[in-house]
């Protein structure tokens, strides 16, 4: 996979266990700090449901 420009939140600072999303070429890659080789890979409408759904707190226990 080519070199991506991760990003992660400032909140974690240099935690070990944070989640991290590069945009490329209209594609959205999603991973964990902990496992950088597990790369998700998502459509840009793809992410803004996912966002979506995060926001609406459709994923809280």
């Amino acid at each position: 996979m080519e070199e991506l420009p991760w990003a992660r939140p400032t909140s974690c600072a240099n935690s070990n266990n944070c989640p991290e999303v590069a945009v490329a070429d209209n594609t959205v890659f999603v991973r964990s700090s902990l496992l950088p080789d597990a790369v998700a890979q998502l459509t840009l409408s793809e992410w803004r449901d996912l966002v979506s759904a995060i926001r609406a707190g459709e994923f809280d226990a």
